[in-house]
Parts: structure tokens; C-alpha cells; sequence
């Protein structure tokens, strides 16, 4: 039997199964590498051709693999199984080249080549305007709380807020920092349970921008349609972090988008910005260089060493994206997705709660409750068991949570609807 080495476990696309029996326990000891004598150099040839692990990526995995489960998580959350094993493939030796994309220099060709294929595949995506920049940064989107002002406004600039959720409160509270923010609606009376009329804002004139949070992960309430916003520059900020490109997005009618990309895009530590080139320059003088949004324009987002793996991550998910025939497509699986839930939910003559209003209910996470709380432990503990897992809601709200994002396969959110029904059925 053939010797297994550390290059053909990281080549070859295998379950991480099948990759955890391939190896040999004692060739991970502490002390193997720094004792062994040195190997001769080898030629490793690559079971994939360049040709094919440069083509576009095809979803193929409706299900997935038996060694994986169901992931409900919020975020991190999960990925195309595609893309994962994409990414596997090209982990060791990325194309090629020699090397992993965890070892390039930020500023090689290699990598010069994965940013700019990732923001060409994702203006793609969302028909982005040549007058924006995009740019890939890190410290979630909760830097951006800060970032936004502090580039947008002087400090006795006033700002409008609506706050529909956990997140866009703690927007407001950041910008209290570096300018004068005010809340012009908040749904905090009502839990955070909907949206409102955008006939009734009363916004102001001299506001610098309006910012919204368009789908509130924890609480799942998702802006259907957009405010105008009444203020001189027209600007209207969106954290777009639990519903980016889950569905087409006019981003002309956007002074900047933000997101964090560990929803629907790519692992966590990516924070993407699109701005309106005219908003750049503007900081203030206090802005740390690293939230100066010129900054990274004018150094395409490579100022410093940004988050390059999980870059490359995104570019693969953005492929595959385009692959399923863009976001009018996604938009539709979403759809689907979201409606066979909460009808569930809707028809289990209350067993199962939902309390957003209906119009405004979130594509992409979805809280729901139980009549009987104290069954909601046993609950999430058999769905466990059922491979379906991260379902308990957000520790501020209690019951439980299904965030089905672009990644979700319906196959996984058919199981858990017929889980849902299977367990009414024994606790009704």
C-alpha cells in the first residue's frame, strides 16, 4: 500500500472522512517534522489539469456530503459545497503557482490577478456602477458603524437613523461618536416586529445621510423596498451584512453598501464596501488611515495586507453566483426557501410563532418560537441529533432561528420543515 503524504491529503478533493482515516496519526506527532531527516525534493503532479480548475464553478451538490450537516448558523455561516471543495483542491498549490493562496504576497501578480477577478465577478453580480468603488476590507461590519461618519460627516453634522433591529441601533450608537445622529423611527416598542411607512419619516433636511440595516439578522426583518432619502446629497447608507447578494440590488439609489461577508459570500474576516466615488476624501481629521474609505480607493484595497485567503474566498462564491445564473436566479431559490418555511411555521394552528409582520418577513433569517418554551431545549437538541444544527436564536431574543442563506440548499430546509412536522406531531 502506496505511502499517504501531507501533499496528496491536501490534492485530493476527498470527504473529511475518508481525508481523517487516510492519516497516519504519528506523522502529526509534535516532533515528526523537527526530527525526521530532510526528504528529497519530489515533482507533485496535480490530479486536476489548469484548465479544469480554472473553469467556471458548476453546482453540483444539491445534497450534501453524508459527512456534513445541515448549518442554520447566523455567521459564520454556511458555504457552497462546491466552492469548499474548489477551494480544496487549489488549497496546497494554487493553480500551479507553487504555493497556497495563504502564502502570496498581497502584492504578487498571482494574488493581483484573484482581487481583481473577485470585484470584476462581483460588479458582475450586482451591475455595479463604474462611479463606485469596491472595496475588500476587514473588522466587520460593525467598523463600518464608525467608518461611516467619521468619513461622511463633521462632528456637528446631523444624520438620520432608522432602527429596525439590533444592529442598526448599535449603528446610531457609534455615530453618536463623530456626529449628531437621530433616530427618526425605531421598532424597539414594538420587539423589532416590522418596518415603517416610508410616507410617515420624518427625515431631515440637513441630515448628511439616512441609514438603514436591511435585514436585521436576530430579529428577521428585511426592507422589501427602500426610503428616498430627503436630505441635500440624496445619500442613503445600507448595511446590507445578512441579505448582500441574495437578490439584485439597485445600488445607484445607494450613497455606500456595506456588508460583512461571513453570511452569504465568504468566510469571516472580509468586509466588503461599495461607495460612491464623489463621498471619497471627505474624512475627518481624526479618522484613523484604516477607515479613511480613500485610503483603500486609492490603493485598490491592497494599502496593507488585507484578508487574502478569504478574498479568494469570496471570488469563488461570486463565480458560483454567476454560475446559477446570477442574483434574479438566486433571488428565486431564496424565495423558495423562505415560503415552504413559513408556511410551516403559519400553518401549525400556533404550535410553531413567527412575530414579524408578514410583508416585511426576512429571506434569510427566520425566528420562530414555540406555544410550549420549555420544549424549545428539547427542540434544537433533537434537530442535533437530525444533523441540523445552530438553530437556537440569538441569546437576546431566546426560541429559535433558521438563517437560510444563498447556501442553504432547499434539501435543507425541506428536512427541517419535515422535522417541524414530525415533532408537532408528537408534542401537540
Amino acid at each position: 500500500m502506496a505511502a499517504t503524504t501531507p501533499q496528496s491529503i491536501f490534492l485530493k478533493p476527498t470527504s473529511a472522512k475518508a481525508a481523517a482515516s487516510s492519516i497516519n496519526p504519528s506523522s502529526l506527532a509534535p516532533n515528526t517534522l523537527s526530527t525526521s531527516k530532510p526528504q528529497k525534493p519530489c515533482s507533485i503532479k496535480c490530479a486536476a489539469t489548469a484548465h479544469q480548475i480554472q473553469d467556471p464553478i458548476k453546482p453540483t451538490h444539491p445534497l450534501p456530503s453524508e459527512d456534513r450537516v445541515y448549518n442554520f448558523a447566523a455567521g459564520p455561516a454556511t458555504l457552497p459545497e462546491d466552492v469548499l471543495l474548489r477551494a480544496q483542491s487549489e488549497l496546497y498549490n494554487w493553480r500551479g503557482c507553487g504555493m497556497s493562496v495563504m502564502e502570496m504576497s498581497h502584492r504578487g501578480k498571482e494574488f493581483s490577478s484573484i482581487i481583481q477577478k473577485a470585484e470584476s465577478d462581483l460588479r458582475a453580480l450586482l451591475e455595479i456602477p463604474d462611479d463606485y468603488a469596491v472595496l475588500f476590507l476587514q473588522g466587520g461590519a460593525t467598523t463600518q458603524f464608525a467608518a461611516v461618519p467619521l468619513n461622511l460627516c463633521s462632528p456637528d453634522d446631523p444624520v438620520d437613523y432608522i432602527v429596525t433591529g439590533s444592529w442598526g441601533d448599535k449603528a446610531f450608537k457609534e455615530a453618536q461618536k463623530y456626529c449628531k445622529p437621530n433616530v427618526i423611527w425605531s421598532g424597539k416598542s414594538e420587539k423589532y416586529t416590522k418596518i415603517p411607512s416610508f410616507d410617515d419619516l420624518q427625515q431631515n433636511s440637513d441630515a448628511k445621510y439616512l441609514h438603514i440595516c436591511a435585514n436585521e439578522t436576530i430579529h428577521g426583518v428585511e426592507f422589501k423596498d427602500y426610503p428616498i432619502p430627503k436630505n441635500k446629497g440624496g445619500i442613503l447608507i445600507a448595511d446590507m451584512s445578512s441579505n448582500f447578494c441574495s437578490k439584485p440590488v439597485d445600488v445607484s439609489k445607494f450613497g455606500i453598501i456595506y456588508a460583512g461577508a461571513q453570511k452569504n459570500v465568504g468566510p469571516s474576516g472580509v468586509t466588503i464596501v461599495i461607495i460612491r466615488k464623489d463621498l471619497l476624501g471627505n474624512a475627518q481629521g481624526i479618522t484613523p488611515v484604516m477607515l479613511d474609505y480613500k485610503t483603500h480607493a486609492d490603493n485598490s484595497s491592497l494599502y496593507n495586507t488585507p484578508p487574502c485567503y478569504g478574498i479568494y474566498m469570496c471570488g469563488l462564491v461570486f463565480e458560483d453566483l454567476l454560475a446559477q445564473g446570477g442574483l434574479k436566479e438566486v433571488e428565486k431559490k431564496n424565495q423558495k426557501k423562505a415560503e415552504i418555511l413559513y408556511q410551516e411555521i403559519d400553518g401549525s394552528d400556533g404550535f410553531f410563532r413567527c412575530p414579524v409582520e408578514k410583508s416585511v418577513r426576512s429571506l434569510m433569517n427566520v425566528p420562530f418560537t414555540l406555544a410550549r418554551p420549555e420544549l424549545e431545549a428539547e427542540f434544537i437538541k433533537e434537530a442535533a441529533k437530525e444533523s441540523m444544527v445552530q438553530l437556537k436564536g440569538h441569546r437576546s431574543v431566546g426560541g429559535m432561528r433558521a438563517s437560510i442563506y444563498n447556501a442553504m440548499p432547499l434539501s435543507g430546509v425541506e428536512k427541517l420543515v419535515a422535522f417541524m412536522k414530525d415533532f408537532q406531531a408528537r408534542h401537540a
